[in-house]
């Protein structure tokens, strides 16, 4: 377990994500991806689980990650040049399971979303988006065993907290922490998020920088 983090932890994650965040580039295939030189933190989850939304309250840029009414919107894997005082990128992968597209792109979709969290040297952690109100479902499963196989870090962040009633977020949280023991790759600690109402952003940021310190 990791030891929670003090006031001046949180400060100095706040004023990193001051500094700007700025898109990269999109790829919809392996070949098309950037040069593997910097440490990547990526973020997947089910299509709406709110990802987009998330990255923006993340960085502060309401715009920076598009959001939707719409599942499947992202279609390809966003690059994210991280804040300009820190060697990082964020990643903003396609939405997983249902899509409003022909099942055929959402297959490439899904071949894509594997292939690099296989692949991808540079990648240090992935954070794994679960809606508070629903819980771990089995097309989660799929990823989190990918991981686990590929042996690449993952961290649950649940999203839409403010959505929930406290009693039933506690449960889910337990839940969640659980079935996280049984994956061998998963972070025990699980982070409760809501971008509508800011909470959990802060300690979100700080693990990105502790991640960052110990890569370093």
């Amino acid at each position: 377990m990791s030891e929670p983090f003090d006031a001046d932890q949180l400060e100095a994650a706040r004023v990193l994500f001051a500094h700007e965040v700025k898109f990269m580039m999109g790829a919809v295939e392996i070949a098309g991806l950037p040069p593997a030189d910097l440490p990547e933190v990526a973020f997947a989850g089910r299509s709406n689980v709110g990802k987009s939304s998330l990255i923006n309250a993340l960085t502060g840029r309401n715009a920076l990650a598009r959001t939707s009414h719409t599942p499947g919107r992202t279609q390809e894997l966003i690059f994210f040049d991280g804040p300009d005082t820190a060697e990082l990128r964020l990643v903003d992968m396609p939405g997983y399971g249902y899509a409003s597209a022909p099942k055929t792109q959402v297959a490439s979709w899904t071949k894509l979303i594997h292939q690099f969290l296989q692949g991808r040297a540079t990648l240090a952690r992935v954070y794994v988006l679960i809606d508070a109100r629903h819980g771990i479902k089995d097309v989660d499963q799929d990823v989190l065993k990918t991981l686990d196989k590929s042996a690449v870090s993952y961290q649950v962040v649940l999203t839409k907290a403010d959505q929930v009633k406290r009693a039933d977020l506690e449960k889910c949280i337990s839940e969640t922490t659980a079935a996280l023991a049984r994956h061998p790759a998963a972070f025990p600690e699980v982070l409760v998020t809501s971008s509508r109402s800011g909470a959990g952003m802060p300690e979100l940021r700080a693990a990105m920088v502790r991640l960052l310190k110990e890569r370093a």
